[in-house]
Parts: C-alpha cells; sequence; structure tokens
C-alpha cells in the first residue's frame, strides 16, 4: 500500500493540491496529513480526492473544529490501523514514543525519517515552503517485509516534484 505523507500546509492551498496531484500520480491509495492545514480549503482538497484519509489538528488548527463534522479530522496522538501496521499519527513531536510501528508527526518543518527500537519515525516536512525554498512530501508503501520511503522536494521554479532520496527499512513487527 502507498500512502501520500503532507504536513504543514498551512495556507498554501495551491502547494497542496500540487502534492496531492503529485504523490497520487505515484500510486498513493492513502493520504496522511501531519496537521497544520490551516485553510479550510485544505481539508477540502483532501476530500476532494476520493482517497480515503486521515488528518490531525496541528497547532494552528483550532479554527477548523467546526469543520470536523465533515472530514476525517483527529486530535493527537491518534492511533489506527493501517494495511495490518499499528500508526501513531500527531503534529507536535511530544509523542515519540515507540508504541506504534509507523509514527508520523509534523510541526517542525524538517524532512525526518528514522528508525529506532522497531519503530519508523516519519515527518513528511513542509508543503508550506515557509522554512527554505521548496515544498517538501513523502510517499510511505508499506510492504509485507519492509517500509520505503520516497522524500520529494518541489522548488517555486521546478515545474514538478524531484526524488531526493529513498529509503527502505526492515519491518520489525510490534506485538
Amino acid at each position: 500500500m502507498k500512502i501520500a505523507l503532507l504536513s504543514d500546509s498551512h495556507t498554501k492551498v495551491e502547494a497542496t493540491q500540487e502534492a496531492l496531484a503529485f504523490l497520487r500520480d505515484q500510486g498513493a491509495s492513502f493520504i496522511i496529513h501531519a496537521g497544520d492545514l490551516v485553510d479550510p480549503q485544505n481539508l477540502e482538497l483532501l476530500a476532494a480526492t476520493q482517497m480515503r484519509y486521515i488528518a490531525v489538528y496541528g497547532n494552528n488548527d483550532a479554527h477548523l473544529v467546526e469543520y470536523a463534522h465533515n472530514y476525517n479530522l483527529v486530535q493527537e496522538p491518534y492511533y489506527f490501523k493501517l494495511a495490518d501496521t499499528k500508526c501513531k499519527l500527531m503534529h507536535l513531536p511530544l509523542y515519540l514514543t515507540p508504541d506504534a510501528e509507523l509514527v508520523i508527526f509534523g510541526h517542525t518543518h524538517q524532512f525526518e525519517v528514522m528508525q529506532k527500537s522497531g519503530t519508523l519515525y516519519i515527518n513528511p516536512g513542509e508543503i508550506c515552503a515557509r522554512n527554505k525554498p521548496y515544498s517538501e512530501c513523502a510517499l510511505l508503501e508499506i510492504q509485507e517485509e519492509a517500509f520505503c520511503v520516497d522524500y520529494y522536494t518541489k522548488g517555486s521554479e521546478d515545474l514538478a516534484y524531484r526524488l531526493q532520496e529513498h529509503y527502505e527499512f526492515k519491518r520489525q513487527k510490534h506485538e
């Protein structure tokens, strides 16, 4: 299963739309947004993909509570199962404990991927290109024996996203 990973869209609706379209073209069938959607239009974009998705409130998303009943917007830390994998989703990296096989977070605006104590931690970086001159996103593929993560960036002058790095991690099943 391939999963689109995004975070920190803020008010960049067009950048969010471009990332979603790109990741869908790469074969994503599920979307995870790690918070700070900020603009309600970003929620609309998630729903408009017609793909299953989940998004977590970020520290700048309190005003989105009025939209929560129409969208799959959850509070952190949120635990769920996807492709036979126990997952934890949050925005703030306050719950970085190895109590799930996969932990997805945002907030820092920095791409990060590492495996520790059998848990894979991923921060897809920032869509909004606030702290650097490019948008970031990731594609996670959950396989039987491994996790594969592709990290992509798109500068303001680029026509499309570019693969920056490919990572593979051996799965270490949690009980």
